[in-house]
């Protein structure tokens, strides 16, 4: 059973690691409200968001351009809340940060143009590509790859992905095997607490009942 599960949890990185780590999305934030979404990053991860924002304008009853409008964007580790990233951007444009530890982070986007009592409607379109922080560092070398040496530096990176999962994986077995051995350890230790209250106990009441029976000479 723990072979075929390890087969299945490969084929799966593999997999992952096949798909493109990209993907889009669009929301609408009104006023001063905050839009939060979390994802599970590993280690040493560069994660780069490029967005635009639209304002809705009453007079042209469509979403425009207003280069008043600004974004602030804030990245925090969780469930520490350690945080990692927070900048104030202009209404278009691109922002970058890199993980220091693996795990869960949310990425926080709001207007920090608008007051609390704003009813300004915002469109964002955010695209996130994540990403190893090597493949940033070889990129201006491309283009003077050839085709062959190309693909073979993708498969690299493919097996560097594979193995970063893997460890990820492996940190995140230890965590839960040591949240288990503490869980054993205190069920163990109660179990023999209960046992010696329970011994305490017994022998109060045998000695109690003894000398209830002696005072009444029945032994």
């Amino acid at each position: 059973m723990a072979i075929n599960v390890t087969r299945w949890s490969i084929c799966l990185l593999v997999l992952l690691s096949i798909l493109p780590s990209v993907f889009g999305l669009y929301f609408y934030l009104e006023g001063s409200e905050q839009k939060c979404f979390t994802e599970e990053l590993p280690k040493e991860t560069m994660v780069t968001g490029e967005y635009t924002a639209e304002e809705w304008s009453e007079d042209q009853n469509k979403f425009i351009h207003n280069k008043e409008v600004g974004i602030e964007v804030i990245v925090d580790e969780l469930p520490s809340g350690n945080r990692i990233y927070s900048q104030k951007l202009s209404p278009k444009g691109q922002f970058k940060f890199t993980t220091a530890e693996s795990g869960q982070h949310a990425i926080c986007l709001f207007t920090s143009t608008a007051g609390w009592f704003s009813s300004t409607k915002i469109r964002l379109n955010l695209d996130l590509a994540i990403r190893d922080i090597m493949d940033d560092a070889s990129e201006a070398s491309e283009g003077t790859l050839s085709e062959l040496a190309q693909r073979v530096r993708e498969l690299n990176h493919k097996v560097g992905d594979i193995r970063r999962e893997q460890s990820y994986l492996r940190d995140h077995e230890r965590e839960f095997r040591d949240k288990s051995e503490a869980t054993n350890g205190h069920t163990v230790t109660w179990t023999i607490v209960q046992l010696v209250v329970l011994a305490i106990t017994c022998a109060w009441q045998m000695r109690h009942l003894r000398g209830f029976f002696e005072a009444r000479k029945m032994i």
